[in-house]
């Protein structure tokens, strides 16, 4: 079975970061992390353990733990920051940081606009170090026509970028 964190941080998108959870296919064993701004999180889900973001101790911690894939959705600009300059002040950092000493699959989706600067350069260096930067943005071919179409599109595309095979987009086609 495969492991796959998803963090979540932010208020705002917390919607985006579930709905990706409950998305996963059952050969993931997911671990969860949510910022205090997004302990929104229900403990009562049952597909995946919810971690304490202050116990640094926990599983996700570790790279001898061997996680395979982590996203963060929504990525706060404060989260994207602190990985950025390497801040491991909290559990979802430190697995972050994890990822990337580990040169395993990291996704962060920014969940804020317009980008300032300092987001930019902050996002590029992370880019440079292999950490896929994946805003929620729509395609417009896809034919979205409701909330769910967009959300499903996105959550498409980051299974995409992650190598889990999905069918919840209309892909690009000839015609």
């Amino acid at each position: 079975m495969k492991k796959i964190v998803v963090g979540i941080s932010g208020a705002s998108g917390v919607r985006l970061g579930l709905k990706f959870i409950r998305a996963l296919p059952k050969e993931y064993e997911i671990f969860a992390i949510a910022t205090d701004s997004a302990q929104i999180v229900s403990e009562k889900e049952e597909n995946f353990k919810l971690l304490d973001n202050l116990d640094i101790s926990e599983c996700t911690a570790s790279g001898s733990f061997g996680v395979d894939l982590m996203a963060v959705i929504p990525c706060s600009m404060n989260t994207l920051a602190k990985i950025s300059c390497g801040i491991a002040d909290n559990l979802l950092t430190r697995s972050a940081a994890v990822m990337i000493k580990e040169k395993k699959t990291l996704l962060l989706a920014p969940r804020e606009m317009p980008y300032s600067a300092i987001d930019l350069e902050n996002m590029h260096k992370l880019s440079l170090l292999n950490v896929i930067i994946a805003p929620p943005t729509a395609g417009f071919y896809a034919n979205i026509n409701a909330l769910e179409d967009m959300e499903n599109f996105f959550i498409g595309k980051w299974f995409d970028l992650l190598g889990i095979s999905n069918s919840l987009y209309k892909r690009w086609s000839e015609k």
